[in-house]
């Protein structure tokens, strides 16, 4: 248990280094990594947690960080994964957010990001394609599947267009099966806190936002702007940079909050915002990990699973078109992604480490032309 405790932490710590585009890439780098390489799980397995990360609250890639954990060490890998995941985040959150309060600016990061976007396009397409071919079982998932993607690309938010497939597969499995029932279920109970005085009061703030944040990171501004902006706590302005530096460091976008925390009550307002925001997720995890294997081996929860799955890989797909439409702008983000691409799909044992690294310094070479 101890080696394995170790190989958790190490894999876990790196993919927190250097992932980068947000929930859909870092959950492809973790397929490939978990299910490709070490081979932890079977695709199956996989997908099935992917979907039914979907359906609870709170960062989807820091959750399945915790699922693959327990899947290699138990409980204790769920809470290793977990954290080895996000302490590069934030503790490069925290540099940022100190250097913030003493200079009132962020550093240049721009160059490189600039190509590490177009390469992280190519990963998503690689787990994409991957889980895709796992997923897409019958006609009937398929069309499914186009009609999550369709919604997504039209504006339709994407839980709702999730959840809306999940109910149309279900009510389909009964028009096919009317003889069935379900065996079990477990409902989730969010927890509902009041704020007090101090970091206390940060902390319950991130607890509030972390036990009911659906969807990607991304909603968490929305979530931050009426707990925060409305309520004079933080300027608008303070929570535009915070958004910066969630979208610039690797990992979960979530560590916004550690530099949200920093701007309220110094060090350990930023602990208390990391701590408040995440620590949902483990629970959440915890409580759902140990029933997925149930559900796949219930009729109606597998059918139900199967169409979540097709949903959870057209949500990742409608990502990548949407990253696509603002990255790729020119010749230069072009040929990275193109270049990406090909690596991932010639070369399939290259690391996206390193296609993550490349993409930054063609970025960074690129743009002195």
């Amino acid at each position: 248990m101890g080696e394995n405790l170790k190989e958790v932490a190490l894999l876990f710590f790196k993919l927190g280094s250097i992932a980068f585009g947000g929930p859909a890439a870092h959950i492809a780098m973790m397929e490939e990594e978990v299910v490709e390489k070490r081979k932890w799980m079977s695709h199956q397995h996989f997908l099935d947690l992917v979907g039914a990360t979907n359906l609870i609250p709170g960062p989807n890639s820091t959750e399945m960080t915790m699922h693959c954990g327990n899947e290699r060490a138990g409980w204790k890998g769920l809470i290793v994964a977990g954290t080895s995941f996000v302490i590069p985040a934030v503790t490069i959150t925290m540099v940022f957010a100190w250097l913030y309060q003493q200079y009132g600016q962020l550093p240049t990061v721009e160059p490189f990001i600039y190509g590490i976007k177009p390469a992280v396009i190519a990963i998503i397409l690689g787990a994409a394609y991957r889980l895709g071919k796992k997923a897409l079982k019958n006609v009937e998932l398929g069309v499914l599947g186009v009609l999550t993607l369709i919604a997504c690309l039209l504006g339709v938010h994407e839980i709702l267009a999730l959840f809306t497939c999940a109910l149309l597969g279900l009510i389909w499995y009964f028009v096919r099966n009317s003889k069935n029932s379900l065996n079990s279920f477990a409902p989730l109970v969010f927890l509902q806190v009041t704020a007090s005085a101090g970091s206390l009061k940060v902390f319950w703030t991130f607890l509030k936002v972390g036990a009911l944040l659906y969807g990607s990171g991304y909603v968490l501004f929305a979530y931050l702007d009426a707990e925060l902006v409305n309520t004079g706590l933080l300027s608008r302005q303070e929570l535009i940079d915070a958004v910066a530096v969630g979208q610039f460091t690797p990992g979960p976008v979530l560590s916004t909050a550690t530099f949200i925390g920093w701007q309220l009550g110094g060090f350990w307002g930023a602990v208390a915002a990391t701590v408040g925001i995440f620590l949902p997720s483990f629970i959440f995890v915890s409580i759902l990990n140990p029933l997925i294997p149930k559900m796949r081996k219930s009729k109606i929860m597998a059918a139900f699973l199967d169409v979540v799955n097709v949903a959870a890989v057209a949500v990742i797909v409608s990502v990548c078109v949407e990253m696509g439409k603002d990255t790729l702008t020119d010749w230069r983000t072009i040929v990275i992604a193109v270049f990406s691409i090909i690596s991932l799909f010639v070369f399939k044992k290259v690391n996206s480490a390193f296609i993550v690294i490349g993409g930054a310094l063609a970025g960074y070479l690129l743009g002195l032309l």
